[in-house]
């Protein structure tokens, strides 16, 4: 599966790794849902590639929250080229924003709800997950991220 964010935030820009903020979820929630047998730090994400992850953003030439972000710098064709490429089972967007200029650019559809979207990349299927960002705190839900797991056939423990 491949993970895709809007673009690093600024500690991870500053850090060199994703998900490196100190309120961000990514790393506890992977854990915490099965997707990894183990808690990995922001520190560690190319070891994320042997559970099977694989991590991106829409833009690989900004940084900063996702309101300070310019559309100029989003690159969704770029990303629906690596999918194609390398065709992961699973493409999770990591928030909304990534997903819907994702959903709007290449497959001209609109999110429809947090989960598993109708609408795939050839047999890459696209799920919406909510922001593990610190910022997003007040929207966090972790049952989109259990579904994909599920999806996975990975569980906790």
């Amino acid at each position: 599966m491949v993970f895709c964010g809007s673009a690093a935030g600024s500690a991870s820009a500053k850090a060199g790794a994703y998900y490196a903020g100190p309120g961000n979820r990514f790393w506890p929630i992977l854990q915490e849902s099965g997707l990894t047998p183990h808690l990995l730090e922001a520190h560690e994400f190319r070891s994320a590639l042997q559970f099977g992850i694989g991590l991106t953003d829409m833009s690989k030439h900004q940084s900063g929250a996702d309101s300070a972000l310019s559309a100029a710098g989003d690159d969704p064709a770029a990303l629906a080229r690596k999918i194609g490429d390398y065709a992961p089972r699973v493409l999770a967007f990591n928030g909304k924003r990534a997903a819907a200029v994702f959903l709007r650019n290449v497959l001209e559809s609109e999110i429809k709800n947090y989960g598993l979207q109708p609408n795939g990349l050839g047999n890459t299927a696209i799920f919406v997950l909510p922001s593990t960002s610190g910022a997003a705190r007040r929207w966090w839900d972790a049952a989109p991220w259990r579904s994909l797991a599920e999806y996975l056939g990975r569980s906790p423990g």
